[in-house]
């Protein structure tokens, strides 16, 4: 794709400066692009583009790719392991060139808006996005350099400066030293091995017909009495579950009765059995000992 009038052919070796100031320093070998109007590195082509140095509606994209695919097939039948990102720079490259010829090929649009004007502007985006691509470009080099020239310095570790190391405030213990002797000892001691407790596990059975002659006998000499009177000495929880079913017990057998003066009020016990012993005549222990029997 070319024009009645040619520019001028442009050959600039690999590590010489271009117009406009694009360097074009490599260190692995670069592709060369030989062209009618243009001869050498693929980046200086770019750069030339750039700078408005070369006309990209004279320039045969095609033919750049296919001397780019020779090129890649080379390197890859001299190295197995040859460089990814040559060809990857290329593609970036060479798409970016093929949207501005596009942009040079197609029609200008009458600009009627601001809306219109803003899409003709976007051409200048694609060059910002170039010297974009070519500064990313040469400050990674760059950090490459100082990274590997960095790498084999060795820094320097001074000491403390007299003048810092005179500030340094004097410590001040706030204890004595029996006190930590005594702190040091309490750590030392070797601590007591744990109790376990296992009186919970074998409680002392309570019988019901022995805590029913108790209860039996203490309403019956008191007259009326409470519950709180009735377990005031008992020596465990069981003997007050026992003294309880022994009183509900009584008065299933009508030995006694519950009185109550006020809804809420106090329930007060009552004798009404026969007046002899109760365990005597053996009415009321007989009946326990059944449910003593079935309990068990």
């Amino acid at each position: 794709m070319g024009s009645s009038s040619r520019a001028p052919r442009e050959s600039v070796k690999s590590g010489q400066q271009a117009p406009g100031g694009v360097l074009t320093r490599r260190e692995r070998p670069s592709f060369e692009v030989h062209l009618d109007v243009f001869n050498g590195p693929f980046d200086l082509l770019l750069g030339l583009i750039s700078k408005h140095k070369l006309d990209i509606t004279e320039i045969a994209l095609a033919s750049v790719t296919d001397e780019f695919i020779a090129h890649i097939r080379a390197m890859q039948a001299a190295d197995p392991n040859w460089d990814v990102d040559v060809a990857s720079e290329f593609l970036l490259v060479a798409a970016t060139l093929l949207d501005i010829k596009a942009s040079r090929l197609l029609p200008t649009p009458e600009v009627e808006d601001e809306e219109d004007f803003a899409l003709i502007e976007a051409r200048d985006l694609l060059f910002a996005r170039l010297l974009q691509y070519r500064a990313y470009q040469e400050m990674s080099e760059w950090i490459a350099e100082r990274m590997g020239a960095e790498g084999r310095a060795e820094p320097r570790r001074p000491g403390v400066d007299p003048l810092v190391s005179g500030l340094v405030p004097e410590l001040v213990l706030g204890i004595s030293a029996e006190r930590f002797a005594a702190v040091a000892a309490g750590a030392m001691t070797p601590k007591a091995a744990p109790v376990v407790a296992t009186e919970h596990l074998h409680q002392p059975s309570v019988s019901v017909a022995e805590q029913a002659a108790i209860v039996a006998e203490r309403v019956r000499d008191g007259g009326e009495v409470s519950f709180d009177d009735l377990v005031v000495d008992a020596e465990s929880t069981l003997v007050v579950v026992a003294r309880f079913l022994s009183l509900l017990e009584l008065f299933r057998s009508a030995s006694v009765d519950f009185v109550q003066d006020a809804a809420l009020g106090v329930l007060r016990v009552r004798w009404t059995g026969e007046a002899e012993d109760a365990c005597a005549d053996g009415v009321v222990l007989s009946s326990f000992d059944e449910f003593e029997e079935e309990c068990a």
